[in-house]
């Protein structure tokens, strides 16, 4: 078969390890997965009654246009309906993007590291991927700049940064932009908008109206609490959002995925609960690598990557061994750091329990010349 040579070179996307796969394996009664920043704390108790409530017929096609969400998160929102796109998860709204405006000969911008499916998308494509490197694990943005030329198409933003949870100010997200020629389009990619506490977060939406060139990505996959479901969205000036439909498969969010959403975006208490227990959670973790002399990036997200300064599969396999999945930082573009989802309180200290003793036992090794 003639496939795409670019797909040869190509492996999947790598999830984190299965709760179930891991107990198998390691014969564990209790596992604690904190490897994909998912919401410790489950969902709105409204968006589960939603579903319970839900008298969708199975064999009929959602409705292809979302309705009802895209009229609840309009108003939610305060944009016009012509401004939303909506997607299987926001993963499915990079791919419609990567599938409209990247092609052979075209170029794309992105940070490195950063979110895998940027380039990922571009790879199968065919384009011209143009990574810059982090500068102390923020978006070096006048490198970026630099990196755009005569056939560039899309330049990526992922801000919190996917893995390093650090963020882009917003003069200088507005300075950015400014440079950035109207014709090529800007993803800012905010799956983890609803975690930020920084004063000088830049409110995005209205961006969309100052930059016509801007699309906005968020999810319902993190802090709602309802990632089994994949629902994301786009918020950008309706030409982009006429241009990019033809794009989207038909019926591409489901019928429940959109029920639980409406009813999740009425439950702003729990949003904002989650935020202030993922706070405290991201506290604990400060704590502990400032006594530890651990090296991490202050994270504006449900997640904090610490640097072990050894192998970080090796952290990796220590917790697994002993029923915490977390995400080893050689896939992520820090082989010496690993990734932690923030959990619940007891989870947060379970698995900093037993960090400590991983700590203590690698000490011990160095001492023994190992």
């Amino acid at each position: 078969m003639r496939w795409k040579e670019q797909l040869l070179t190509l492996t999947p996307y790598q999830p984190g390890k299965s709760i179930e796969s891991v107990k198998k394996q390691y014969n564990l009664d209790k596992i604690v997965k904190l490897a994909s920043n998912e919401n410790p704390f489950g969902c709105s108790g409204k968006a589960l009654s939603a579903l319970q409530l839900n008298n969708q017929s199975m064999p009929i096609y959602p409705d292809g246009y979302a309705t009802n969400l895209r009229d609840s998160l309009a108003e939610f929102l305060q944009v016009e309906s012509e401004e939303l796109i909506f997607g299987n998860g926001s993963d499915n709204l990079i791919q419609i993007i990567s599938r409209s405006l990247l092609h052979p000969g075209a170029s794309t911008v992105m940070a490195a590291p950063t979110f895998s499916q940027y380039k990922h998308n571009a790879v199968i494509e065919g384009a011209i991927i143009k990574e810059v490197p982090l500068k102390n694990g923020e978006h070096d943005l006048d490198e970026m700049q630099k990196a755009i030329d005569e056939l560039t198409n899309v330049v990526w933003l992922c801000s919190p940064n996917n893995p390093t949870g650090t963020y882009i100010p917003e003069k200088h997200l507005i300075a950015f932009l400014e440079k950035v020629p109207p014709h090529i389009l800007v993803v800012l990619d905010e799956a983890y908008f609803e975690y930020v506490v920084a004063d000088d977060y830049y409110e995005s939406i209205s961006l969309t109206r100052k930059f016509p060139n801007l699309i906005v990505l968020r999810t319902f996959s993190k802090i709602y609490g309802l990632a089994s479901l994949r629902v994301g969205y786009g918020v950008a000036n309706p030409a982009i959002i006429k241009a990019l439909e033809p794009a989207r498969e038909p019926f591409n969010v489901n019928s429940f995925g959109q029920s639980a959403v409406i009813a999740a975006i009425e439950d702003q208490e729990f949003v904002q609960d989650c935020k202030e227990k993922n706070r405290e959670g991201l506290e604990l973790f400060y704590q502990f690598c400032e006594q530890h002399q651990l090296e991490f990036y202050p994270s504006q997200t449900n997640f904090i990557l610490i640097d072990f300064k050894v192998d970080g599969d090796k952290v990796f396999q220590y917790l697994l061994e002993r029923g915490y999945i977390v995400r080893s930082g050689k896939a992520l573009g820090f082989p010496t750091s690993v990734r932690f989802t923030v959990g619940s309180a007891e989870q947060n200290e379970g698995v900093l329990k037993v960090l400590s003793e991983f700590l203590a036992s690698n000490k011990q090794e160095q001492l023994n010349g190992k």
